[in-house]
């Protein structure tokens, strides 16, 4: 039997204006099984940043139940989420949140100095992380002195630096042109192939066939959820 890393159910997420209300999210059923290639897609409006959002453990459903690596994420105080989050969740974002002052060395550490990781230990860790995605020779450089493709590998050395259980990246390549793209998806794929659990949002279809799993959502609904490959 699969080990479940993300068991969503029944999970309704409702925003309020006023006395507008936008049903952003409908009885979403999800399970994500550890060494999973999960790809989200639907058109703009669908409800996949949403979902994303909840997974990441970045917002929280209205109605619904949510484990995390056995973790009940409705239950938890904020301070413990914040703390869970750093340590389960990697993400990979389009705009690469890379701190522009800092060298690549430096940003793939901050996840570590929010843990408390000795400094010996955080430069060992974040030294492997880019050797893993081939960036050794610019560890010190900073982002606006490497190209696209580098800075995302980067935010992928600084979501893997954890060990996290999930990793989840949202259009980690809508940035990027096609041949920094397929090298960032073939880094996803290795990771992967590794033992790593992958939520990757997008909305190209040669993005997705990269994965193991595609979950398409259309107004709030999961509407298919079909292994692929």
């Amino acid at each position: 039997m699969s080990e479940s890393v993300i068991s969503l159910k029944d999970c309704w997420k409702i925003y309020r204006t006023g006395e507008i209300e936008l049903t952003a999210l409908r009885e979403v059923y999800v399970e994500i099984n550890k060494g999973d290639f999960a790809v989200i897609m639907g058109p703009s409006g669908s409800g996949k940043s949403t979902l994303m959002n909840i997974i990441g453990c970045l917002d929280r459903m209205d109605r619904g139940e949510y484990l995390l690596n056995g973790s009940n994420i409705r239950q938890m105080r904020p301070n413990d989420l914040a703390l869970l989050r750093n340590q389960e969740i990697g993400f990979v974002f389009q705009s690469f949140n890379l701190l522009p002052k800092l060298d690549l060395i430096e940003n793939v550490e901050l996840p570590m100095i929010y843990a408390g990781i000795p400094r010996r230990e955080r430069n060992e860790r974040a030294m492997a992380a880019l050797e893993s995605v081939g960036l050794m020779p610019w560890i010190k450089h900073k982002p606006n002195e490497v190209s696209g493709g580098q800075k995302q590998r980067a935010a992928i050395a600084r979501s893997i630096v954890m060990k996290p259980a999930l990793l989840i990246a949202d259009e980690p390549t809508g940035n990027l042109d096609t041949k920094s793209s397929k090298e960032i998806m073939d880094i996803f794929t290795e990771l992967n192939r590794r033992g790593a659990t992958i939520i990757l949002i997008t909305h190209e279809d040669d993005i997705a066939a990269y994965a193991k799993r595609i979950i398409r959502i259309v107004d709030g609904r999961i509407t298919s959820d079909k292994a692929v490959g």
